[in-house]
């Protein structure tokens, strides 16, 4: 037996054990008992097990459910290439489960060679054997109770006998002859410990797989995390706008650009535009699009109203508004002003302390605001309207609370701040006042295209044109200078 064994029998030896008080019938049941749980335990644990028990380690490696998973991500990893970041957590994740597999594999082994099998050999084999041979049993316990009761009466002759050194050697050939039956007698009782020996070693072999399977993963998970530390598509909804354009190498946020991009293509003459709500499902797959770096976005041109949801969605789930939660009280202050020309400059000098990236991206956008509210007659969206829709999205209080009630609190006032920004973008930024006009004096794309570089292809639709340049350029190129048709 194993050491684990040894060490359950000698803390059995203190539970109750088959004695001479027990009768043969009792002992009789007490084996069947035993046989019984023995084999229902068996029974469990087999349909436990995860591989096919009995059969060799490859083979019952190759069929654990957890080889199969590890097989298919390897598998798709492989089809996905290393260029995609999906495909090289798959390969890695893959890895890690045939390790996860060869542990299970090496856990089942043990446990069925340790646990089952014992127990399907006291169950089955040991116990019946024991039951049948009633009369030997009976012998067996007949003889202890001999061998008992004349030690007990050598031990009575002791104290009242003269002859102590005689009596006294007797008393111990009887002991011996006592603790010979006795031990014939447990080994029944040996039997029995069985059950508490596979019970324990049952839960000693789980921890220990656990902890095998638990230092895989631990070992795995700093590569998985290294891969998408060092993975540069990364998703830009939701995420701080400097550590967005630090990571893409850009200036401008990509959502932003993109969206602005198409918008100006297929949406300037959309009524309602950023007013009337895209479908939802639409919306979701454009968003899923902009945030893994996509240049499939043909069917988006047909749905402005998506593109405009989209860029709306970009400025509501940044971290920090792009007009800062540090300018808030700024500009609130600002916009209470009474005096009109003394309220935009006020407006002016608290637009003037934005930080770099936020000033060069509100620059980008209000220029593209101010070109929408040209087409006024058409789109229906006035200066006025534009900061009543988009405004809640560029600045909002740091404070408790949804979205909807920051919005609300805040919404008069960001309103003031945001329609004279609007109103007079060429003054707020005249770094940028040239580009909206060049590019609405060209009767095609050819202008555009040529100020983002686009040389060579020509031959793709106009609106994928637009955003390949985008993907492929790790810079931003500032677009709002020096566009005016070649």
């Amino acid at each position: 037996y194993s050491p684990y064994f040894n060490n359950m029998y000698q803390k059995a030896l203190y539970l109750p054990k088959i004695s001479s008080c027990m009768s043969c019938a009792q002992i009789e049941r007490r084996m069947e008992l035993v046989r019984v749980v023995s084999h229902n335990t068996h029974k469990k644990m087999v349909s436990c097990l995860q591989g096919h028990i009995g059969a060799e380690a490859e083979k019952r490696h190759k069929k654990l459910p957890l080889t199969a998973l590890s097989q298919a991500m390897t598998e798709g990893g492989s089809q996905l290439g290393e260029d995609s970041l999906i495909g090289k957590m798959m390969e890695v994740c893959g890895d890690a489960e045939n390790r996860l597999a060869s542990e299970l594999m090496q856990h089942e082994l043990q446990i069925e060679k340790d646990v089952l099998d014992p127990l399907s050999q006291l169950a089955e084999v040991e116990i019946p054997n024991i039951l049948k041979q009633r009369k030997q049993l009976a012998k067996l316990v007949l003889d202890y109770d001999s061998a008992r009761a004349r030690w007990l009466q050598a031990t009575k002759s002791i104290i009242s006998g003269t002859n102590t050194q005689a009596l006294t050697a007797k008393a111990d050939l009887l002991k011996e002859e006592v603790d010979e039956a006795m031990n014939k007698v447990d080994c029944l009782y040996l039997l029995c410990c069985h059950v508490l020996y596979c019970s324990y070693y049952s839960a000693v072999s789980q921890a220990d797989y656990h902890r095998k399977s638990l230092t895989v993963l631990e070992t795995v998970l700093p590569t998985i995390q290294a891969q998408q530390d060092s993975w540069t598509e990364k998703p830009a909804f939701g995420t701080g706008l400097d550590e967005h354009l630090k990571r893409s190498g850009r200036e401008i946020a990509l959502p932003i650009e993109a969206c602005v991009m198409m918008l100006l293509e297929t949406g300037m003459k959309e009524e309602g535009l950023f007013r009337i709500a895209a479908g939802a499902s639409k919306l979701k797959k454009l968003k899923a699009a902009l945030d893994c770096s996509t240049s499939q976005l043909e069917e988006f041109y047909s749905d402005p109203h998506a593109v405009a949801g989209a860029l709306k969605s970009y400025l509501r789930e940044l971290p920090e508004p792009l007009m800062t939660f540090q300018l808030y009280d700024e500009w609130i202050q600002a916009s209470s002003v009474s005096d009109p020309d003394k309220r935009l400059q006020a407006l002016w000098v608290v637009c003037d302390k934005l930080p770099k990236n936020n000033k060069n991206n509100l620059r980008y956008l209000v220029k593209f605001l101010a070109k929408l509210a040209q087409e006024s007659e058409q789109n229906k969206m006035t200066p006025s309207n534009i900061s009543i829709v988009l405004g809640p999205n560029l600045l909002w209080a740091k404070t408790e609370g949804s979205l909807a009630e920051m919005a609300a609190a805040t919404s008069v006032h960001v309103v003031a701040i945001v329609e004279p920004i609007i109103q007079h973008a060429d003054w707020f930024f005249p770094e940028g006042r040239s580009w909206v006009s060049s590019i609405a004096t060209c009767s095609s794309n050819s202008c555009f295209l040529k100020s983002l570089r686009m040389d060579g292809v020509h031959s793709l639709h106009p609106g994928k044109k637009l955003f390949n340049k985008i993907m492929k350029s790790q810079k931003y190129h500032d677009i709002h200078t020096d566009v005016g048709c070649m």
